[in-house]
């Protein structure tokens, strides 16, 4: 199971993602979810990953062999942020198709993807690809997409997250979303990937990959339960007590 989100406010784009694609008892395994592609000063691309990760791993092979191919349609030729959602839904549709052609087990080969960034002339933006290949845009009322298990992180983005919400507030509500997430279902888990994008900037700004036992990590996540502690305490009494 995964969880990753997106964030798009006026200062930039909050990315965040867990790394756990399988659990139980004894078996865990960890892939980072988090993919980055960097023309500094032309274009940056965040790719978000979830679902099976045969195909996920198809996909960004293919992107990176056509970032590496002169002339061919790739990351660093679409001409719009749009196109480069059209382009990667398009290659992921595809694989798709040709891995269940060769299937005998009905084994599902779908997965979702978050593509965030920005194009030199454009405004950032973040898309949410589906497995189909078509794709939604994130809007101002409602500035953050997610993918994988998100019923349990979704309160706090609906309360709180607006486009003018300073960037760095905007992680720590992607943190404890993320946090609410771990919580709730053992699926989902650390190391959490965070990435900092400033409009403009047209490269990658702050890096965090934070292991559950790391000590801001565990600040904020203490903290957030703390306040809802003292929140559930200030609120109104019943007329009888």
């Amino acid at each position: 199971m995964t969880y990753a989100l997106a964030i798009h406010v006026e200062d930039g784009l909050v990315f965040c993602s867990d790394s756990r694609t399988s659990a139980g008892t004894d078996h865990i395994n960890v892939y980072s979810k988090m993919h980055t592609f960097v023309c500094p000063g032309k274009r940056f691309f965040c790719l978000l990953s979830s679902g099976n990760l045969a195909t996920t791993q198809a996909v960004l092979q293919r992107l990176r062999q056509d970032t590496a191919q002169p002339g061919r349609l790739s990351l660093w030729t679409v001409p719009t942020l749009v196109a480069a959602a059209d382009y990667i839904g398009m290659i992921s549709a595809d694989i798709q198709r040709n891995q269940s052609s060769r299937d005998a087990a009905s084994t599902v080969f779908e997965a979702t993807f978050i593509l965030g960034g920005q194009i030199q002339g454009e405004v950032p933006g973040i898309y949410l690809v589906y497995p189909q290949g078509n794709y939604i845009h994130e809007s101002a009322e409602h500035p953050f997409l997610q993918v994988g298990e998100i019923k349990y992180g979704k309160p706090i983005l609906d309360r709180v997250v607006h486009s003018a919400l300073p960037l760095e507030k905007a992680g720590r509500c992607a943190l404890v979303s993320m946090n609410s997430t771990i919580r709730s279902n053992l699926m989902v888990g650390a190391p959490i990937e965070l990435l900092f994008y400033r409009n403009g900037s047209l490269e990658p700004g702050e890096y965090l990959n934070l292991a559950d036992d790391d000590p801001f990590y565990r600040s904020v996540a203490d903290s957030w339960s703390q306040g809802l502690a003292v929140a559930m305490d200030a609120l109104p009494v019943f007329p009888w007590e």
